[in-house]
């Protein structure tokens, strides 16, 4: 598992540049959602596939959701998500 600033670099090598405004939200949603690394990249994962950018209220908003849900790992997100129908992944 990669922390978030591993995971943060592998999108960078990607092509994905996040601003300064970005990673603040990032690393807000995670003190704020005290959520785990694996949970963060999820959630960045799955805004990036939603929006085809980053968002950073989506992102905050979906970490909320995954996590007052106690969704805890990257496979029981995708499960939710495609469940609830919350976005098309």
């Amino acid at each position: 598992m990669r922390t978030v600033e591993e995971y943060l670099h592998y999108l960078k090598g990607k092509g994905f540049h996040f601003q300064e405004d970005a990673i603040g939200f990032i690393f807000f949603g995670k003190h704020y959602t005290n959520a785990s690394d694996e949970m963060i990249n999820t959630a960045i994962e799955l805004t990036l596939k939603a929006q085809k950018c980053f968002d950073g209220s989506f992102y905050v908003s979906l970490l909320e959701t995954l996590i007052s849900n106690e969704i805890d790992s990257r496979k029981d997100a995708i499960r939710f998500i495609k469940e609830k129908e919350l976005i098309a992944i």
